[in-house]
C-alpha cells in the first residue's frame, strides 16, 4: 500500500533512573513560536511544574534541550518569557556543568526548594536539529517504554493508493522498529484534526469506515500501547498527551474498536489528481488574508485586507496558535513556524493587526482577538508563517546535473517517452527568471538567484542531454515546471539540448525592491524644456517619438518625478550583467548595468499607452540607509553597483530622463505607472509590489496626481 509518513518532533522526554538521581519528565510548554523553543517544565511526583531562572546558564539550557533529544541549546530566556506556568516551581538555583544527562543530574536546592514567583518561569531555545536514534519515553515518568524511531504514517488503501496527495488510510506510528495501529475506543476528532495539520491539510472529513473494517479484520493487527488525547492545538503528534500503557501490543482485537483511519479534506491548491471526472467549481471570492514573499508554497509574510488596503501583522505575541490559524485558512496545514522580525521580509502599507491572540479553533485571523492599535510597530515586526504542506512528490519529477553544489546545475524534467519515464533537458529558448523561479521551488531550493541559458560549463549525463521539454513560458507562481504554457510532446528547439540546455541556480533569501508611492506623488510637477537642452536625454531615447522631427529651439512637456526605491527583501539587489559587460554612455559619462530598469507609464483610463519612457538603470547604489546600516553600493569610480537590504537608491525628480515626455498627450484623466525591473533580469522574493499607479488628471497647462498605490491597478 501507499503509504505517507512525517517525522515527529517531540517535547517530552524522560531522564533514566540512576542510583541517586530521581526520575524526571521534561517538555517545552507556554507561548512558543516553534516546537524547539518553549518555558521549561518539569514532570516530578506525579505533577507537573517550572524551573526558577535563578542562577540558571546556557549550561543548564544545554543540558535540558539535549534531553528533550536536540543536538545543543541555542540560548535561555528569563522571567518568563514563555509565559508564566502553573503549579509548583519544582526546581530553583540550578547549576549544570553541561555535561549531565539530565536536569535531575544537577546541582540545586532540591525538588520544591524555592523562593520565586511564576514570573522568573525560565525558557530555553534549543537548536532545532536533533540527536540521531534519541529514544523518546512516550508514558508517565515511571514508564520504562521508548519510541526508538519516532515516525508516524498514513497508509493508504483501495481506490487512494494511486491519489497524490494520500488523504485517506490507516494511521500508524512505528515503535521499536515495528509499525503499529492505534487502537480507535478513545480516538477523537481533535486527534485527527492534529494528525491532518501534520500532513498539510487544514481539516478532517468523514469516511466510509466499513471497507477499513472488513480489512481490519483480516490483516493481522499490531497495536501500540499508548493512548493519545489531543486539544487540536499541537502542531505535533508528539505535543499531544499520551496515555498510559493500556496493553494492546500485539494481536488482540482492541475491545470494541479498530485500527484508527485518518480521512482528511486538502486544500484547494492540493486536491488529488484522479484520471477521471471533474474537479467541483469553486467561486473564487476575495481573501482576507494572504502570504508574501515566501520561497516555497505555505510560507511568506501574513498580510490582512482591511478597509481595501492590504497591511502586515505586528510580531507582539505572534505565536504557532495565530500561525496555525492563517495556514488553515489558506487551505494549508498547521504552522511549522510562526516567524517575527520581518524573517521573509519587511511589508508596505499600514500594519493593521498588534498583539494577535487566538484560540487556534478560528476559521479567519480576522476572528481572533487583536490590538487594533499598533503604536511602535515597524515593519521590521512583521509576522510571517512556514505552513505544513502535503508531500506532493514534485521533487522527484526535476533535478539539475552538473553543478558546483546542490543549488545549481542543468535542469533536468522526468517525462514519458515510447512507454517509459526517462530524464532529459529543457529546451532554453524563452527560458527566464520566471521559469527558474518555477523550478527552484519545486526542488525546495528557494528563489532562482540566475536563470542560464547556456549550460556548456556544466558536464552532465551525457544519457539525458536530448529535449523533452520546449516553449516553457511560467508565470512565476507555478508549483511545478509542467504547470507552466509548453508545447507538451510536439518539441520545438531549433538550438537543441546539450550546451543550450536550460540551467538555474537557486539561492534561499532574494532582494525586494519597493518604490516608495508617497514620494512620487509629492515630487510630481511639469517642465517645459528646449530641445537643445535635451540632446543627451534625446541621445539616451528618454524622448517620445515626435521629438526626432522636432526643431532645435522647440520645447518639449516633460512630467518629472522622483523616484525613491528601497530594498526590503533578505539580500543585495545586484545587476545581473558583470562589470565588463557594463555600457559607457559617453553623453551623460556613466556606465548602464542594466539595459532596463524602470518604465514610466501614462495611461488611459482603459489601459492604452499615452505616452512612456525607460529608464536604465545607470547608477544603481545606496543613497541612503535605515539607522545601524552601512552603504555598500556607491557608483563613483567605475565601483560596485546595487542596492542593499535597508537601503534606498533616489533618483532625483531634477536629473536627466526621470520623467515622461507628454508633450503630444491632450488634457484628460490619465493612469500614471511605474515599474521597477519590468524584465524581471533580477530575481525577487516578491514581483507583484514592483509595480506602482496613480491617479492623474492633466489641464493642459497643470497635472495633478493622487491616490498613488503599490501592486494595485486604478480601477476608474
Amino acid at each position: 500500500a501507499e503509504v505517507s509518513s512525517v517525522s515527529l518532533s517531540g517535547t517530552y522526554t524522560c531522564a533514566q533512573s540512576e542510583p541517586g538521581t530521581s526520575a524526571i519528565q521534561l517538555r517545552l510548554a507556554g507561548d512558543k513560536r516553534k516546537h524547539y523553543e518553549g518555558r521549561v517544565e518539569v514532570f516530578y511526583n506525579g505533577e507537573w511544574g517550572t524551573v526558577c531562572d535563578d542562577d540558571f546558564s546556557i549550561y543548564a539550557a544545554q543540558v535540558v534541550c539535549r534531553e528533550l533529544g536536540f543536538v545543543d541549546a541555542e540560548s535561555w530566556l528569563p522571567s518568563a518569557k514563555y509565559g508564566q506556568g502553573e503549579g509548583r516551581i519544582w526546581l530553583d538555583n540550578v547549576h549544570c556543568t553541561g555535561g549531565e544527562k539530565s536536569l535531575a543530574q544537577c546541582d540545586s536546592n532540591g525538588f520544591g526548594v524555592s523562593d520565586c514567583k511564576h514570573s522568573e518561569d525560565v525558557g530555553v531555545v534549543c537548536n532545532q536539529k536533533r540527536i540521531p536514534g534519541f529514544k523518546f519515553i512516550r508514558n508517565q515518568a515511571n514508564s520504562e517504554e521508548s519510541l526508538e524511531d519516532e515516525d508516524v504514517r498514513i497508509r493508504a488503501t483501495y481506490s487512494h493508493r494511486k491519489r497524490i496527495p494520500i488523504t485517506e488510510g490507516f494511521l500508524e506510528v512505528k515503535d521499536g522498529g515495528k509499525w503499529r495501529q492505534i487502537c480507535s475506543e478513545e480516538w477523537t476528532e481533535m486527534n485527527t484534526r492534529v494528525i491532518c495539520g501534520m500532513y498539510g491539510f487544514p481539516g478532517e472529513k468523514r469516511f466510509n469506515a466499513r471497507p477499513y473494517k472488513l480489512l481490519a479484520k483480516r490483516r493481522k493487527k499490531n497495536y501500540w500501547g499508548f493512548s493519545v488525547n489531543c486539544t487540536g492545538n499541537e502542531a505535533n503528534l508528539s505535543d499531544c498527551k499520551l496515555g498510559n500503557d493500556i496493553d494492546q501490543k500485539g494481536n488482540n482485537t482492541c475491545g470494541k474498536g479498530m485500527p484508527v483511519v485518518i480521512s482528511c479534506v486538502p486544500g484547494r491548491a492540493f486536491a488529488p489528481s484522479v484520471s477521471v471526472g471533474f474537479r467541483k467549481a469553486y467561486r473564487v471570492e476575495q481573501p482576507l488574508v494572504r502570504l508574501r514573499g515566501g520561497a516555497m508554497i505555505g510560507e511568506g509574510r501574513v498580510e490582512v485586507l482591511k478597509n481595501g488596503e492590504w497591511g502586515t501583522v505586528c510580531d507582539d505575541n505572534w505565536d504557532l496558535k495565530a500561525a496555525t490559524v492563517v495556514c488553515r485558512e489558506l487551505g494549508f496545514g498547521s504552522a511549522k513556524e510562526a516567524l517575527t522580525g520581518a524573517r521573509l521580509g519587511q511589508g508596505i502599507g499600514p500594519v493593521h493587526m498588534n498583539e494577535v491572540q487566538c484560540s487556534g479553533f478560528e476559521k479567519s485571523l480576522t476572528e481572533c482577538h487583536f490590538n487594533r492599535e499598533s503604536l511602535g510597530c515597524s515593519h521590521e515586526e512583521d509576522a510571517a508563517v512556514r505552513c505544513n504542506i502535503p508531500a506532493m512528490g514534485f521533487q522527484n519529477r526535476l533535478r539539475l546535473s552538473g553543478g558546483r553544489n546542490p543549488y545549481e546545475g542543468r535542469v533536468q524534467v522526468l517525462a514519458e517517452r515510447n512507454g517509459s519515464l526517462v530524464w532529459g533537458t529543457v529546451c532554453s529558448d524563452s527560458w527566464g527568471t520566471m521559469e527558474a523561479m518555477v523550478v527552484c521551488r519545486q526542488l525546495g531550493l528557494g528563489f532562482a538567484s540566475h536563470a542560464f541559458q547556456e549550460t556548456w560549463y556544466w558536464e552532465g549525463d551525457s544519457s539525458s542531454d536530448a529535449v523533452v521539454m520546449s516553449g516553457v513560458r511560467c508565470s512565476g507562481t507555478e508549483l511545478t515546471l509542467d504547470q507552466c504554457l509548453h508545447h507538451g510532446k510536439h518539441i520545438d528547439c531549433p538550438k537543441g539540448g546539450g550546451r543550450f540546455a536550460a540551467g538555474v541556480s537557486c539561492t534561499q533569501t532574494a532582494p525586494d525592491l519597493v518604490l516608495n508611492a508617497q514620494v512620487v506623488e509629492q515630487t510630481t510637477y511639469l517642465e517645459d524644456r528646449p530641445m537643445y537642452a535635451l540632446q543627451c536625454a534625446h541621445e539616451e531615447n528618454c524622448l517620445s517619438s515626435s521629438a526626432y522631427t522636432a526643431d532645435s529651439t522647440s520645447y518639449r512637456r516633460l512630467l518629472r518625478f522622483s523616484s525613491q526605491i528601497h530594498n526590503n527583501g533578505q539580500s543585495d539587489f545586484r545587476p545581473r550583467a558583470a562589470h565588463h559587460s557594463w555600457v559607457w554612455h559617453e553623453c551623460h559619462r556613466h556606465y548602464h548595468s542594466m539595459e532596463v530598469f524602470t518604465h514610466y507609464d501614462l495611461m488611459s483610463l482603459n489601459g492604452t499607452k499615452v505616452a512612456e519612457g525607460h529608464k536604465a538603470s545607470f547608477c544603481l547604489e545606496d543613497s541612503h540607509c535605515d539607522e545601524g546600516i552601512q552603504k555598500r553600493y556607491e557608483c563613483a569610480n567605475f565601483g560596485a553597483q546595487g542596492i542593499t537590504v535597508g537601503c534606498w537608491d533616489t533618483y532625483r525628480h531634477d536629473i536627466d530622463c526621470q520623467w515622461i515626455d507628454i508633450t503630444d498627450v491632450k488634457p484628460g484623466d490619465y493612469i500614471f505607472r511605474v515599474v521597477i525591473n519590468p524584465n524581471y533580469e533580477v530575481a525577487e522574493s516578491d514581483f507583484t509590489n514592483n509595480v506602482m499607479t496613480c491617479s492623474s488628471r492633466y489641464d493642459g497647462q497643470r497635472i495633478w496626481t493622487y491616490n498613488c498605490r503599490i501592486g494595485e491597478t486604478i480601477i476608474s
